[in-house]
């Protein structure tokens, strides 16, 4: 099973888009500093996961999130959590 995931950052409120097989391992590294990508982004909160049955899915669906539209459907699909 892989998870497309979305974490948004305390600091400065941007979201992280990433997909991995384990879920709360990959959110405690980004928490933590040890991803380089987001490292200096920390703390974070998981905002939503989407599960994928095929890694090759994951992939296509976190390319996704991560254009226009994407980001679009994101805004769209989180309206209240943004609000609060």
């Amino acid at each position: 099973m892989y998870y497309v995931y979305i974490i948004q950052s305390e600091k400065d409120k941007m979201f992280y888009i990433g997909f991995t097989s384990d879920l709360m391992r990959r959110f405690s590294e980004h928490n933590t500093g040890l991803a380089t990508s987001t490292k200096h982004r920390v703390p974070f909160t998981l905002v939503s996961y989407e599960c994928c049955l095929n890694r090759n899915d994951a992939i296509h669906r976190e390319k996704c999130l991560k254009t226009t539209y994407g980001k679009r459907y994101i805004k769209n699909r989180l309206k209240n959590f943004l609000l609060e």
